[in-house]
């Protein structure tokens, strides 16, 4: 049987698609306008006390993809983000922030357009964008602005360090929720290695994308550390990627007992299909990127049946926290949350935790929010869904430990 492994990310459901430029004011003037969650009030014991702000909301935007083909990650991370921000603001008593969030179809150009609206709305504190490449542009104009933004998804050094190579280079104003990339690739190698799964290892990224040749090379390194063989490294880019099969192929005769797939959950779709094609199953092992291949239209679910990931989060996970969450979430959009959507509502909190404890209000502007939350972030210790005893360096890099989830009948286990 089959046996497919992926590293990093978790739980992925159909999520519905919404549309461009969504929004969900939670204001005292507009919270009834907030779509689909009269919520109760803190539902994971990320509480909110009430009472506990009592300043002019302050200003929260949010970008990410809600149309297009990454769709499924921009609108878990919006649906949670409207989801923790109408908690707060109803267990509060009165708002603690105003929302509102931006398409930007994991497009660069329009993240950017999307930041200089929010901006206009007076935005004073950015949860998102959702993917690298638009992270990494809004990222340098949000350091010329001064302007504190914590990231759910965007995983590659080069979103808060302007060298990714040098840690010397931090943006100082950017931070992530989920692992860096470097943590991914080599977190895959380290489990691959002490759980025996392979010793034969194929790749398969792209080429042309910062995130999968981030990881890969990574992973690579790791690799020839733990004992690993790498006997076929096979790349595309995003101009090449409509047929997979060759480098299926290439992967199938060098003896590949494992594939790792550092890549998006469409193109590992397409592998998937290939390998089945021609009877080649070794085991599949993929990143935080390929949350998602269960909700691709018309694809075999079948295919991805024993798909294991490391992941910070899992939505059937026993503990209270997590069941509060996935119950709301549900209740809300009618969806299971997937990864994307923990990240993005521990973003959220742990904003508000920050807010919290370094006096912040909506009366200051951008900048002084931004050095205020800067210092508290690096100082602070944060318990979310996704991890417990969260703490930040001064690049913005977070430090959690990933859990194992694995695919059964269709459905993320956790393990």
């Amino acid at each position: 049987m089959k046996k497919i492994v992926s590293s990093v990310l978790a739980v992925s459901m159909a999520l519905s698609l919404a549309a461009c430029g969504s929004t969900a004011d939670t204001s005292s003037e507009a919270s009834s306008a907030s779509t689909g969650s009269s919520t109760s009030s803190a539902a994971t014991g990320e509480t909110a006390a009430s009472g506990t702000y009592t300043g002019t909301p302050i200003k929260l935007g949010g970008i990410g993809p809600t149309t297009g083909s990454t769709a499924v990650y921009g609108t878990a991370v919006m649906n949670a983000e409207e989801l923790a921000v109408n908690e707060i603001n109803e267990a509060n008593g009165s708002p603690v922030f105003e929302w509102l969030f931006e398409d930007d179809e994991n497009d660069a150009e329009k993240s950017v357009n999307a930041y200089n609206t929010l901006k206009d709305w007076g935005m004073q504190v950015l949860a998102g964008p959702v993917t690298t490449t638009p992270s990494v542009a809004v990222a340098s104009e949000t350091v010329n602005d001064n302007l504190f933004m914590l990231t759910p998804s965007a995983s590659s050094v080069s979103v808060i360090q302007n060298d990714a190579a040098d840690a010397g280079t931090a943006r100082g104003n950017v931070f992530q929720i989920c692992f860096t990339d470097p943590n991914q690739g080599v977190a895959s190698a380290d489990y691959i290695a002490d759980n025996g799964l392979a010793t034969k290892i194929g790749v398969i990224y792209d080429s042309s994308d910062a995130y999968s040749s981030g990881i890969y090379e990574k992973f690579q390194a790791e690799a020839e550390t733990k004992g690993l063989e790498i006997v076929a490294a096979e790349a595309f880019t995003a101009d090449n990627k409509t047929d997979l099969s060759i480098q299926v192929t290439k992967c199938q005769e060098a003896g590949a007992e494992l594939v790792f797939l550092p890549i998006y959950y469409q193109e590992a779709s397409q592998i998937l299909i290939a390998a089945d094609s021609i009877g080649y199953e070794p085991q599949f092992f993929g990143c935080d990127g390929m949350d998602g291949i269960l909700a691709i239209e018309g694809f075999d679910t079948s295919l991805a049946e024993g798909l294991m990931l490391l992941t910070p989060f899992a939505a059937d996970a026993a503990d209270e926290k997590t069941q509060a969450f996935v119950a709301a979430y549900e209740a809300a959009y009618g969806e299971t949350p997937n990864q994307f959507a923990a990240d993005a509502y521990d973003v959220v909190y742990s904003i508000y935790e920050a807010v919290l404890a370094s006096g912040v209000n909506g009366d200051m502007d951008a900048s002084e929010i931004c050095d205020a939350l800067k210092t508290q972030f690096t100082s602070m210790t944060f318990d979310g869904l996704t991890g417990t005893g969260m703490t930040w360096d001064a690049t913005g890099a977070v430090s959690k430990e990933p859990k194992a989830v694995v695919i059964e009948n269709g459905a993320y286990a956790a393990m």
